[in-house]
Order: structure tokens, then sequence, then C-alpha cells
């Protein structure tokens, strides 16, 4: 059964989630926005991963002692890897108790949101920071890309991933776009600050932008995309945004008078996110 759900709002858009009784929804610590008084709230370590049939990791189980124990270094390692990763290693589950509730969340950027339906046979890829919320069924992970490709990067060496059956809700900056790259030849190249999301099947790397002369030079030091484009091969449905958190940035900080990129960026920004 899909999640009940509705996306409103146009420049900065939230999710606006129905709950029936004894559903559960979690979201990232810090997506949440309101509730109503008969929906539960529940702050934990780690989230619903390797087949634990939609419960939340450190929730009862069997297994006495052994599977209490197993439990326990799970979700230590799930929460460890999203530290690693650089993201709260905390969720929080809201639970409707005695009828149907309501919950509210929204992403941390002006942008907008998508709500992906999951069927079980395709695992979904979605930049850091682009989760918002799931219901309980969906398992949230952590991919790193190999070595080559997530040094080079940037945005795409961790990314989410989300698999098993359900909704799951995401956001991003600016507004969206969806393609497939077989509709382009089976391949587009872009900002590597441009990808939201992605169906398993399409294939991501980085390359360099173009070669080591002086076109390539230009390119890197003047137009504004460093050294590196991501690109998306295959056949699948893939979702873009229009803005970056990289420019965002850049604007906000030469709005404030502080902007020492000056006139080239690319290779030579000074933003380190």
């Amino acid at each position: 059964m899909t999640l009940q759900q509705e996306i409103v709002g146009s420049a900065m858009q939230m999710a606006v989630v129905s709950l029936q009784p004894g559903r559960t929804v979690y979201c990232e610590a810090g997506k949440f926005l309101f509730k109503t008084t008969n929906v539960t709230m529940e702050t934990r370590l780690g989230g619903p991963s390797g087949g634990s049939g939609g419960q939340p990791q450190g929730g009862p189980s069997g297994g006495g002692m052994g599977g209490m124990l197993r439990q326990a270094m799970g979700t230590a390692m799930q929460a460890g890897q999203r530290a690693l990763a650089g993201e709260s290693p905390a969720f929080q589950y809201f639970t409707a108790q005695g009828g149907e509730g309501t919950v509210g969340f929204a992403g941390v950027l002006p942008g907008e949101m998508r709500a992906l339906e999951l069927d079980g046979t395709r695992a979904w890829f979605a930049e850091k920071d682009a989760f918002v919320a799931a219901e309980s069924t969906v398992d949230f992970g952590i991919a790193f890309q190999g070595g080559r490709t997530g040094m080079k990067g940037g945005e795409g060496f961790v990314l989410e991933k989300f698999t098993g059956r359900g909704t799951v809700i995401i956001a991003g900056a600016g507004n969206f776009i969806d393609l497939d790259p077989a509709d382009f030849g089976g391949r587009v190249e872009v900002d590597t600050g441009c990808v939201v999301a992605f169906e398993e099947g399409i294939r991501y790397g980085v390359q360099r932008v173009g070669g080591l002369n002086r076109q390539g030079v230009m390119n890197a030091v003047f137009g504004g995309e460093g050294l590196s484009l991501a690109t998306l091969e295959g056949s699948g449905r893939v979702i873009l945004q229009s803005l970056t958190i990289e420019s965002l940035a850049n604007a906000l900080r030469k709005a404030q008078g502080g902007d020492k990129q000056g006139p080239t960026g690319g290779l030579f920004s000074t933003n380190e996110g």
C-alpha cells in the first residue's frame, strides 16, 4: 500500500504524510516539521536495514543475548558508517496510534521534493543529504563510490541507497528535471553537484573536463565546473537539480562581501563543501 503523502509549497516544499493506525515512517534527524498528538515520536540510532522486516534497529528482538548482541553490533556499524559519511547517525520514527495521524517533513535547502515508489526490484541512489523520510519498509544504506570515481567526484563520493518496498521522500535544491540517458544516446554529462538521484542500473562515473591542453585549462579555471563532470549511462530514471550547494554558498558569500573566489570559479573555488 502506497504511503499517503502530499508535497506542498513551491520555493521551499514540504511533505505532509497521513499515517494509518500502526503505520510507521522515519526521517533523518532535523527533517521533522510537525505532527498530530496521536503520533508518537522516538529517536534511535540506525535505521531499517538488512532484511529487518521494517522494524527499526535497536527495538525488541528474539534470539536471547546472542540476538541482542548481533542487533547492537549491527546498529553500531550502521551508525558508524553514517558518521563516517558525514551524516547524522540518528533517525526519528513516527507511528500513528488510535487513529489516522499526520506528520510534516522538509529538506534543508530551498527547492523541490519528490516521492519515489520502490517495488523491491530496483534500488535508488541519491546524493548525500537528499533523504527526508521513508516508510519503515524501506531500507536505508550508505554506498561509497570506488576510490578513483569518489575522490574525483566530490558529492558523488558518498551516496544514499534505498532498497525494499514502499515510499521514500527526497529533497534537493532549485528545480528538478527528470530524464533518461537512453533518450540522449545512452549517456549524459552533468555538473557533479547537480545529481540528485538515479535508479539502479544507471552507471555513475566521473570524467575530466577536456584534455590537458589550453582549452581544457580554460574550462577548468574559468568554466565553473572544476576539473570533472559526472557521467550517467544506461537506461533508467535520473533526477537532476538546477541549484548546487556550492553555487548557493558562493552566492551567499558574495552577497556578504566575502567572495574570495574572484571571477574564475572552477579550479580556484575556495569552497570545500
